[in-house]
């Protein structure tokens, strides 16, 4: 029998860890608003600290007082210590974290998670540790039944998702895959996410110190089974581009180091799916004409003093983080409420046929849509019939029809053709 068909019976579906973090506090308010009334979904929160969570709790109860009774347990666990980590794996068939950056807070919960046969996911974009998952616990989660699901916020859902949404309607429309996707960001609204550049900044400075770590960030299909690292694609756009369909400028887009080898790593997890030969790219839209043609310039130089300054250790450490938010710091509440996101993806089959769509979310990107969409990609691990074996996953692969399901039906997505 394999180790998570014992968890049937676990006394939590879901356990939320890091409930006091930035996001943390975010994935609480939206589970305590929408599913604190649903008897059928047993959750619980988590952290290493018993007072600053209860406090959380308690601010929470306080702003929803029609919910205020209802009890919400509380389980401490230290992600440095093992022992504590397994008794919170063992209670619960998800374990759902915000606790990052991964690379420095997030190993040991894996592990516990793929020993315990534990559903997991969190908000990962750091390439390099999810490799390191990868390579360290792929054949166990396999024994387990754990199913690991990373990235699964802003980076990279939007991208996975929209991916297979678009090419499911390609096989409708022409009954062939799409060859060819691009995925241009049209539009942003939303407070700097100090957990995100927290990420970045430690990718960066791993990469800084390590070429191995510097070699798989920048491998195209870095993140594919170690057989499967092969395709058309090259390094992200580094640069300005003139894009002859939309008619504008087009600059690098700063997730797409990580959210490009999440769908390339989707296709080869469905056996390529969408097609060996299969290419992805993404970039920001900046406008048309000498504007456009500067705005594109400007972000462009903008991101490569960024990604210049933070590879030296002096630099990140005295100037970026101290311009930039830390983690535990975001946007106000009514940033995160005003906040958008609107993503065009344009895609060509092997015989140039076309399909468009678009793709949004109604909060900010980095916390009020991130913290609904791992809420539900939880759920839907939890709650929904999925066949998936154990393993280390991406969204689409993962969870594909069900997820894009919840995604549009609870957490404020859109998926349209154009």
């Amino acid at each position: 029998m394999k180790i998570n068909e014992s968890l049937d019976n676990a006394k939590f579906d879901i356990i939320i860890y890091g409930a006091s973090s930035f996001t943390g506090k975010l994935v609480l308010e939206y589970f305590f608003k929408k599913y604190s009334n649903n008897p059928q979904l047993k959750w619980g929160i988590a952290g290493r600290n018993h007072k600053k969570i209860s406090q959380v709790l308690t601010e929470i109860r306080e702003a929803n007082p029609a919910q205020k009774k209802i009890d919400i347990p509380i389980i401490v666990a230290d992600g440095h210590d093992p022992v504590s980590l397994d008794e919170l794996t063992k209670q619960s068939k998800v374990i759902l974290t915000t606790v990052g950056p991964y690379a420095k807070y997030g190993s040991l919960l894996v592990a516990s998670c793929v020993k315990n046969g534990t559903d997991y996911c969190d908000l990962a974009g750091e390439t390099q540790w999810i490799r390191k998952m990868i390579d360290t616990h792929q054949t166990k989660a396999e024994e387990t039944g754990a199913r690991i699901v990373h990235a699964c916020g802003f980076d990279s859902i939007p991208s996975d998702m929209g991916v297979f949404y678009m090419q499911e309607e390609a096989r409708k429309k022409y009954q062939k895959p799409l060859k060819k996707i691009q995925l241009f960001v049209k539009a942003m609204k939303g407070g700097a996410s100090g957990g995100t550049i927290a990420s970045i900044l430690n990718v960066i400075a791993e990469g800084s110190a390590n070429r191995d770590i510097a070699r798989t960030v920048s491998h195209p299909y870095g993140l594919n089974p170690n057989d499967k690292k092969t395709g058309p694609d090259k390094r992200d756009q580094a640069s300005i581009i003139y894009n002859d369909e939309l008619e504008c400028w087009t600059a690098p887009f700063f997730m797409a180091s990580i959210n490009t080898r999440i769908v390339r790593r989707s296709n080869a997890l469905m056996n390529f799916i969408y097609g060996e030969d299969f290419s992805y790219t993404e970039s920001t839209i900046c406008g048309k004409k000498l504007t456009g043609r500067l705005k594109a310039i400007f972000l462009t130089v903008t991101l490569g003093l960024f990604l210049l300054g933070s590879a030296n250790s002096i630099i990140r450490k005295y100037i970026i983080e101290k311009l930039l938010p830390s983690s535990g710091q975001g946007p106000s509440k009514e940033q995160r409420q005003n906040g958008f996101f609107k993503l065009i993806l344009l895609g060509k089959t092997k015989d140039n046929e076309g399909l468009s769509i678009q793709v949004t979310g109604d909060r900010d990107p980095g916390y009020g849509s991130t913290s609904k969409i791992l809420s539900e990609t939880a759920i839907c691990l939890a709650c929904d019939k999925i066949e998936t074996k154990g393993g280390i996953w991406t969204p689409a692969s993962a969870l594909g029809a069900k997820l894009l399901t919840r995604l549009k039906t609870n957490a404020g997505m859109t998926f349209k053709i154009l």
